[in-house]
């Protein structure tokens, strides 16, 4: 049995893990190391690849300002969460404000410390994001368009810092690039379906707030048809071995959203669809190993 003090010191932990979203950082950086290991740098061994300190000081840079990113935009809207997760909100607040602050600056200087074992450029760029990041969640999240393009743009940004350490610039980088891009801000736009009330109450002027429902519904069925593109390109003129298989589910799931978006009309039918991106944006990462099932023992 545990003690009351283990209880206690275990629930500060679930608590603060929750406010930094630990699985999604996980999820990075899976996705960092199959980025890398896949695409960017499908030439080199993988032991080389896998070894590499300065990808490891980049993704572990990454992981701390995402991390530190979650802290301050939970900062910013602790308010709304009560309102929209309020189950969510009670664990998050286990741990107060002050330590809560106290470890963002902590992240974002250990971000900083980390990114410069690999070069001055590389501090220059987590700089600028760990203040885009603050600069959103205080300022850009409360404006249509803007707030949504903005989200979107961050939260693809770390795998820009190893796009930029390797130096590949194939276009079927750029093409994976904009199929997650559009997922991504199909999943923004339909948080904000999911957030209406508290973004109402609080005077968020997102794009459910300032134009409706509808207009929001017929952004995303007009990203969901532009994922077409990415996705035929991706499928007849490149290379992803048997991760095409992932294309076809994900058009077949983003059939399903298109069906469901119109139809729903509760903060439950747009967790469902929130869930149905999730899903898209996770099984895309675990999938990028099937572009070559053989290169893992080829390159060992």
């Amino acid at each position: 049995m545990l003690s009351r003090k283990h209880k206690h010191i275990l629930l500060k932990f679930f608590s603060m893990f929750s406010v930094v979203r630990g699985y999604n950082i996980l999820i990075v950086v899976i996705a960092q190391y199959l980025t890398s290991v896949y695409i960017l740098a499908h030439d080199l061994p993988l032991r080389e690849v896998v070894l590499d300190v300065n990808l490891l000081m980049l993704v572990l840079a990454s992981s701390a300002t995402i991390a530190g990113g979650y802290i301050i935009n939970n900062f910013y809207d602790s308010e709304k969460d009560l309102i929209n997760r309020p189950n969510k909100s009670k664990l998050d607040r286990l741990v107060s404000q002050n330590t809560k602050l106290s470890l963002y600056f902590v992240l974002n200087f250990m971000a900083v410390v980390m990114s410069s074992y690999v070069s001055f450029r590389a501090v220059i760029f987590f700089s600028l994001y760990i203040f885009c990041i603050w600069f959103y969640s205080h300022k850009l999240k409360k404006m249509p368009f803007i707030g949504n393009l903005t989200s979107a743009i961050l939260t693809i940004t770390p795998f820009f810092a190893i796009f930029m350490y390797y130096k590949n610039y194939e276009h079927v980088i750029f093409v994976h690039a904009a199929f997650l891009f559009l997922i991504i801000s199909m999943r923004e736009l339909t948080k904000d379906l999911e957030n209406i009330r508290g973004d109402l109450v609080l005077n968020y002027h997102t794009i459910p707030v300032v134009y409706g429902e509808n207009v929001s519904k017929i952004m995303l069925t007009t990203l969901a048809l532009l994922t077409a593109v990415p996705t035929y390109f991706l499928v007849c003129h490149f290379h992803v071995g048997q991760m095409v298989y992932f294309f076809y589910l994900s058009v077949f799931l983003l059939l399903i959203f298109m069906v469901l978006l119109w139809a729903s009309k509760s903060k439950t039918h747009y967790l469902i669809l929130h869930n149905i991106l999730k899903f898209i944006i996770v099984a895309g990462v675990f999938s990028i190993m099937l572009i070559n099932i053989h290169l893992l023992l080829n390159r060992i």
